[in-house]
């Protein structure tokens, strides 16, 4: 005897883009909310710390808007991977939903960076088994990557988003009006991820992206706010078309460059950026395709040029070992802890031209060796 259960849950939620999202005037934030809703809202320390005004204009805000209701005064959390690395934020966030009665027909807002919106989104997911929530990323990596998807999570067991679920948020909101209280680090990681997306999906995006790579660095707004646009619709469409949101199979199309980058991550104690290490994570596994034979040399070094030009380090003395000799061992050990985040088979995306992509089911250590050898290299020259 078997009864078959099926069913398919249809989602949508919108990218939404603006300015001053807090002003008085703005009623993008109060129009998406359900009349009579109330809400929560949870901000990232780093972000508090360059805006101290921002809870008191989020009050008024809410005060201002009498047909939503905000339960309790913002709460600030750490920011950057601190938020991610221990249960103590998350607890503070389930805690603050338990007190103040946040149901199903409210809405918890997290505002900040990608780790902040992944450990508040966990929060929304596991609290009464999903309450509604609605993002505002603040940095250009959660603009235009980590903060437009459905992944939410915290590392756990030493581990990158060992703990987690796939839950889509309400909306997103994009105020660009927040990326100018970024430090230059924070203003270029993301990037990174617009350069990783264009290698594997949009060849013109990329060649974009090389002619704009000064004005970029540069801090030109108006360059930044089409890469993030077209950035987050990049991913969103990926998500959206693949056929597999949730991850349910072995291959990951957008995570090229990121075995090495979740490593370096980890053995820098978090000290590099996420974008950081996803910029030193492409040139490794571009110089690793011009040594397996799969990329030319002279696009290789096009890409290398374009991360350069951006502002990225593309070496960490953490790649190798033994005075520069040899390979890390640590680091390889990230294959294998990527092939375990989603299971089966190792698949690690790997190119042979700008804009589309292949995979790739081992990687060599004696290539990947001379791949990090070849950037030491690179790095010098450029620096003379």
């Amino acid at each position: 005897m078997v009864i078959r259960q099926k069913f398919s849950i249809d989602f949508q939620y919108d990218i939404l883009f603006t300015r001053d999202i807090f002003s008085p005037e703005n009623t993008l934030l109060s129009d998406l909310l359900a009349p009579q809703a109330k809400a929560v809202v949870v901000i990232d320390q780093g972000l508090a710390q360059v805006s101290p005004s921002l809870s008191a204009i989020i009050r008024t805000y809410f005060d201002l808007h009498e047909h939503i209701r905000l339960l309790a005064s913002p709460m600030i959390v750490k920011g950057g991977e601190d938020t991610k690395n221990s249960t103590q934020e998350l607890m503070k966030v389930l805690e603050l939903i338990d007190r103040q009665k946040v149901d199903r027909h409210a809405y918890v807002i997290g505002i900040g960076g990608g780790s902040v919106l992944d450990m508040v989104g966990f929060a929304a997911a596991i609290a009464h088994r999903g309450i509604r929530h609605i993002r505002i990323p603040t940095t250009t990596l959660s603009q235009n990557d980590s903060g437009v998807g459905v992944k939410n999570g915290i590392n756990y067991f030493g581990k990158k988003n060992f703990l987690g679920t796939f839950v889509p948020p309400v909306s997103v909101i994009n105020d660009f009006r927040f990326l100018e209280t970024l430090s230059d680090r924070d203003w270029r990681a993301g990037t990174a991820e617009a350069v990783k997306v264009s290698l594997i999906k949009d060849r013109d995006f990329f060649l974009w992206i090389k002619d704009n790579a000064r004005k970029l660095e540069q801090r030109d707004m108006n360059a930044m706010e089409y890469l993030i646009f077209r950035c987050a619709d990049l991913h969103s469409d990926h998500i959206g078309k693949s056929d597999d949101p949730f991850e349910m199979g072995s291959s990951r199309p957008l995570d090229f460059g990121h075995w090495a980058a979740h490593k370096l991550e980890q053995l820098t104690d978090y000290e590099l950026r996420h974008g950081e290490a996803v910029a030193i994570g492409i040139a490794l596994d571009v110089l690793y395709a011009v040594e397996a034979g799969y990329l030319p040399s002279g696009l290789a070094d096009m890409i290398i040029n374009v991360l350069l030009d951006l502002g990225f380090d593309l070496f960490h003395p953490r790649l190798l070992a033994n005075g520069g000799s040899s390979l890390n061992p640590e680091l390889t050990r990230g294959l294998e802890e990527f092939r375990e985040h989603l299971g089966g088979q190792l698949t690690i995306p790997m190119i042979r031209e700008i804009g589309s992509k292949f995979d790739v089911h081992e990687m060599k250590a004696e290539l990947i060796e001379k791949a990090a050898q070849a950037l030491l290299r690179k790095r010098t020259s450029y620096a003379n």
